[in-house]
């Protein structure tokens, strides 16, 4: 079956930048939704960027101006860029996808994005 693979995660101090990228492991067709969510320990998951298969994109107010979102079409992977990370960005990060032919959508397992003080 198909997964989402996700990677960049990492620990980092306060100020300094990240790169997330995700990627489907075979082939998924007609993707309405490419992005990401976080979710801390003891918190509830939340939205922090999205892009659609036109380009048009998405973010939560606590990361616009600092981190990007992007995809490659011809690789058929996304992106999350961070920069200016704070402590508060600490989470797990999921990479996530809609479909036009899935009733659910795709997660990621996961990649740990620690900010240190």
């Amino acid at each position: 079956q198909v997964q989402l693979v996700e990677s960049g995660g990492a620990l980092v101090q306060a100020g300094g930048s990240l790169r997330l990228s995700c990627a489907p492991s075979g082939s998924i067709f007609s993707i309405n939704f490419m992005g990401w969510y976080r979710q801390a320990p003891g918190k509830q998951r939340e939205l922090v960027a999205i892009i659609t298969s036109g380009g048009s994109t998405n973010y939560a107010d606590s990361v616009k101006g600092r981190f990007t979102i992007s995809r490659d079409n011809a690789k058929n992977t996304w992106y999350l860029q961070m920069n200016s990370l704070k402590p508060e960005d600490t989470a797990v990060y999921y990479c996530y996808a809609e479909t036009a032919g899935e009733p659910w959508p795709y997660w990621g397992q996961g990649t740990q994005v620690t900010v240190s003080s």
